[in-house]
């Protein structure tokens, strides 16, 4: 059971359950290589911004398919990707703003794609467990970072 009916085709879930951990990273640093925190803050950074720009990627994949692209949907679904590269600009010396602002990026995508009437019903829960895992690692990281 795939693709549209109920469960997670399992090369999704696997990966997508991989790309999760390096939203990790940063907590797993402070624990386990401390002289490391700071090359981790800026993995962890620039991979969420990454995770954004793939989130729209997908989204402006979805919406170029169609005969007629929606104009708007397209346009919005550049929105992450310049999200992405505004908040790592413009927050590059604020590391919790930054990823904090990284999280609610992610968590907007989030909101698009679970109101989104054009994709599978999995998608919507596989959706919501990255977003979960990838939010939560980012703000528990937010905690630990250094001042």
């Amino acid at each position: 059971m795939t693709s549209r009916t109920g469960s997670t085709p399992p090369a999704v879930l696997i990966f997508g359950l991989l790309g999760i951990i390096p939203f990790w990273s940063l907590p797993a640093t402070t624990l386990l290589a401390p002289a490391w925190v700071g090359i981790s803050v800026a993995v962890e950074a620039v991979y969420a911004a990454l995770i954004l720009s793939f989130l729209g990627g997908a989204r402006w994949g979805l919406a170029v398919r169609e005969p007629s692209p929606n104009p708007m949907v397209v346009g919005l679904a550049m929105t992450p990707t310049l999200a992405g590269l505004v908040i790592l600009t413009l927050t590059h010396s604020l590391v919790r703003p930054q990823l904090l602002a990284l999280a609610a990026g992610l968590t907007l995508c989030w909101v698009w794609d679970v109101r989104a009437k054009d994709l599978p019903p999995w998608y919507r829960r596989f959706r919501s467990l990255l977003t979960l895992g990838a939010v939560t690692g980012l703000c528990v990281s937010v905690m630990l970072v250094p001042q």
